[in-house]
C-alpha cells in the first residue's frame, strides 16, 4: 500500500513537470492517476468486506465506522459509491432494513467496477430473502442469473451468492440442494481455512442433517466441530457440541445418551463459569424423560432461579410448565397447580406486553400521519394567502380603471374562497371520517395477531417443530397480508376471501378435527372489482370457532355464503355451534365487542354516507337448532 501512494505521489510529480510543455501529456497523467487510485480503492475495500465473515458483529462495526470516517470527504465518483455501500452495511447491522435498502438502492455504479456491481445487488438480494419465509421464483431466477455471471467472471465474490442460494433453499424447505451450496461456499471462501469460517460451516451442515433427520452427518459434523472448538480452545463452542450431542440422542429416543451428555454439557458449563438457565433445562427434561422426577424438579428450579438472576423481570413460561409436568409425574397435584398458575401469569403478561408494544406503535403512527396532515394543511393555508394577495394586487391595479369592474371582481372573487373554503371543509370532514374507519378498523387487528400468537406458543411447547415452522411460515404470510390490507379503505371480495381462507387453515392446524367450513357464492358474485372493507368478517369467524365449537361433542361446521340482492352484498356467517351461553359472560362480551366494532364501522363507512348498511345476529335455539347466524348487509361496491 506505501508502494502504491509513493507512485502515486510520484506521478503527481511528474504530472507537474509536464505541465508547462503538452496539455495533452496533461490529460494522460491525469487519467493514469485517478485510475490507480480507483485500483487502489477497489481493492482495498474488497479485502476489508471479505474479511467481514472472520470478525463479531461489534468488530464489524467499529471497521465500518473506520471506512466511512475515511470515506466522508470524498469527492470522486468511487468514494461515494463505496461511502453508501458501507453505510448500508452499517443500518443492516443496526437492523434497520429499510434504511440499509435506500442506502443500497442509491449506489451509483462506475464503470468498470464489477466488484461494487456484485456486492450492491448481492446486498439488496439478501435484504429480499432474509425474512424466513418462501424465496419467490422470481428472485431465485436473479440470484441464480448474478451467479452465473459472477463464475463466468471469476469474481471473488462468487462464494457470496453460493451463500445467498443456501439460505434460499432453506427457506423453501430443499435442504438436499442448500446442502450443496453450502459445500459451493465453503469450498469458494477465500478465508476457508480461518476457524470461524470452518466453525460456521461445520454449524450450517449440522443443521441441515438435523433438517434432514440425518443422524449419521450430524454425529459426523458435531465431532469435526468439537475437534475444532477443542484445538482453538472455544469453550462454548465446545459446550455446545455437547448439547448437540444429547439432541441427537433426544431424538433418536435414547434418553439415557442423551441424559449422559446433557450432563456433559451442562458440568462443562459450570466448569468454565458458562452456565445458563437453558442448560439446566434441557438438563430437566432429559431428566423427566428418564422418569428421575426428583433430579427433573431440582434443575428445573435451577433454571428458574438463575433465570430469575439473569433477566430479572423476563420469566419463562415454559420453565414452569416443564416444572408442572415434574410435579403431576410426582403425583403432586398442588405444586403442579401453583407452577401452572405461574406459567399462565407469565404468558398473560406476556401477551400485554406485546400488546402495549403495537398500541403504542400504532399511536406514532397515528400521530405521524397527523402532523404530516397539518403540514399540509398549514402549507394549503399558505398557497392560499398567496392567491389572495395576488388578486388583492390586480384589484388595486383594475380599480383605477373601472370601479364597477372591481365591484364585481370582488363579488366574484369572494364567492369563489367561500366554495373553495366550504370545499376545503368537506375534504377535511372526510379525512376525518376516513380517519375514524381505519383506527375502528385496526382495533381488530391486535386482537387476531394475540390469538394467533398464543396458537403458536402452544404449538412451540408442545415441542412439534415441524408443525411450529409450518404454522409460523403460514402465519407470517398472513400477518404480511392482513398489515398491508389495514392501510387500505377498501379490498377486493377475492382478497378478503383468501385471508378468510388462510385464517380458516391456520385455526383448523391448531384445532385438529374440530370443525369443517365451505364457502359458496351465489348470482355469480364473484366479480373482478367488488370491494369490501378488510377485516370485516373475521371477527365473527374468530367468535364461531373460539366460542361457538368450544367443548361441543360433535364435529362443527362453518358456513360463508356470499350473495347479491338488489345492488346489495349479503355476506351469512352460519355455524352449528353451541351459541351464546349467558353462563360465560367473558364470551358473550367478546361476541358484543365484535357487533359493537362492525356497527360504528358500517356508521362510518357507508350509514354517515346516507349508504344503507346493517347487520343481524340470529341464536338459532330459538329455531330448536344449535349453532349462530350472523347476516351482514353492505351496498354492493365495484372499482
Amino acid at each position: 500500500m506505501a508502494l502504491k501512494r509513493t507512485c502515486c505521489k510520484f506521478s503527481f510529480l511528474l504530472l507537474m513537470l509536464f505541465l508547462a510543455f503538452s496539455c495533452t501529456q496533461k490529460e494522460k497523467n491525469s487519467t493514469a492517476v485517478a485510475k490507480n487510485q480507483h485500483n487502489i480503492l477497489s481493492e482495498d475495500d474488497l479485502s476489508t468486506i471479505i474479511a467481514f465473515d472472520t470478525l463479531s458483529t461489534a468488530a464489524t462495526l467499529k471497521k465500518v465506522d473506520e471506512k466511512l470516517a475515511s470515506l466522508q470527504n470524498t469527492k470522486n465518483e468511487d468514494g461515494e459509491a463505496y461511502y453508501n455501500y458501507f453505510a448500508g452495511i452499517k443500518f443492516h447491522l443496526e437492523k434497520k432494513r429499510d434504511s440499509a435498502k435506500i442506502m443500497f438502492e442509491s449506489i451509483v455504479l462506475p464503470k468498470d467496477n464489477q466488484d461494487l456491481f456484485f456486492l450492491k445487488n448481492i446486498s439488496l438480494l439478501n435484504l429480499s430473502i432474509n425474512n424466513g419465509v418462501a424465496v419467490e421464483s422470481e428472485i431465485m431466477d436473479r440470484i441464480h442469473q448474478l451467479t452465473e455471471t459472477a463464475e463466468t467472471q471469476k469474481s471473488k465474490l462468487t462464494y457470496k451468492l453460493y451463500d445467498l442460494l443456501a439460505k434460499a433453499y432453506y427457506q423453501n424447505h430443499d435442504d438436499k440442494t442448500s446442502l450443496q451450496y453450502v459445500e459451493k461456499y465453503y469450498a469458494n471462501h477465500p478465508f476457508k481455512n480461518h476457524p470461524i469460517i470452518v466453525q460456521r460451516y461445520y454449524d450450517i451442515s449440522f443443521m441441515l442433517a438435523s433438517r434432514m433427520s440425518n443422524y449419521e452427518k450430524m454425529l459426523a459434523y458435531n465431532a469435526k466441530a468439537r475437534k475444532l472448538a477443542l484445538s482453538i480452545k472455544d469453550s462454548l463452542a465446545i459446550a455446545r457440541t455437547y448439547d448437540n450431542e444429547a439432541q441427537i440422542y433426544g431424538r433418536q429416543l435414547d434418553y439415557v445418551k442423551a441424559l449422559t451428555y446433557s450432563k456433559i454439557h451442562t458440568n462443562y458449563l459450570l466448569k468454565t463459569d458458562n452456565i445458563n438457565d437453558v442448560a439446566y433445562y434441557n438438563l430437566a427434561i432429559s431428566f423427566q424423560k428418564n422418569k428421575k422426577v426428583d433430579s427433573a424438579i431440582y434443575y428445573y428450579k435451577q433454571a428458574i432461579a438463575l433465570n430469575q438472576k439473569l433477566a430479572p423481570g423476563k420469566p419463562k413460561y415454559f420453565y414452569y410448565t416443564g416444572l408442572m409436568d415434574a410435579y403431576k409425574l410426582q403425583g403432586n397435584y398442588k405444586l403442579a397447580l401453583a407452577s401452572s398458575e405461574e406459567a399462565n401469569a407469565i404468558q398473560l403478561k406476556t401477551i400485554k406486553e406485546i400488546e402495549a408494544v403495537k398500541v403504542a406503535e400504532i399511536k406514532e403512527k397515528y400521530e405521524a400521519e397527523k402532523k404530516d396532515k397539518n403540514i399540509v394543511a398549514l402549507q394549503s393555508r399558505n398557497k392560499l394567502s398567496e392567491k389572495v394577495i395576488e388578486q388583492q394586487k390586480v384589484t388595486m391595479i383594475l380599480s383605477s380603471l373601472v370601479f364597477l369592474a372591481v365591484i364585481t371582481f370582488l363579488y366574484f372573487s369572494y364567492r369563489q374562497r367561500q366554495l373553495k373554503q366550504k370545499n376545503k371543509l368537506l375534504n377535511l370532514e372526510n379525512k376525518r371520517l376516513n380517519m375514524e374507519q381505519k383506527l375502528l378498523q385496526v382495533q381488530l387487528n391486535p386482537h387476531f395477531i394475540f390469538n394467533s400468537i398464543a396458537n403458536l406458543q402452544s404449538l412451540a411447547s408442545a415441542g412439534n417443530t415441524k408443525d411450529t415452522v409450518r404454522y409460523l411460515n403460514v402465519f407470517s404470510g398472513l400477518l404480511r397480508n392482513i398489515l398491508e390490507q389495514s392501510r387500505k379503505d377498501f379490498i377486493t371480495l377475492e382478497e378478503e376471501v383468501a385471508t378468510l381462507e388462510n385464517y380458516l387453515k391456520l385455526q383448523q392446524m391448531r384445532y385438529k378435527d374440530l370443525f369443517d367450513y365451505k364457502i359458496t357464492t351465489a348470482n355469480t358474485v364473484y366479480l373482478p372489482g367488488i370491494l369490501i372493507p378488510p377485516m370485516l368478517i373475521q371477527p365473527f369467524v374468530e367468535n364461531a370457532i373460539e366460542h361457538g365449537f368450544r367443548n361441543i361433542d360433535y364435529k362443527g361446521l362453518l358456513t360463508l355464503n356470499f350473495s347479491v340482492e338488489n345492488e346489495q352484498l349479503i355476506i351469512v356467517v352460519d355455524d352449528n355451534g353451541k351459541g351464546i351461553e349467558i353462563k360465560n359472560p367473558n364470551d358473550q362480551k367478546k361476541q358484543s365487542l365484535a357487533g359493537v366494532i362492525l356497527k360504528e364501522r358500517l356508521d362510518v363507512i357507508f350509514n354517515s354516507q346516507g349508504q344503507n348498511a346493517k347487520y343481524e345476529q340470529t341464536d338459532k335455539k330459538q329455531l330448536g337448532n344449535h349453532g349462530y347466524v350472523v347476516r351482514i348487509s353492505i351496498p354492493e361496491l365495484k372499482d
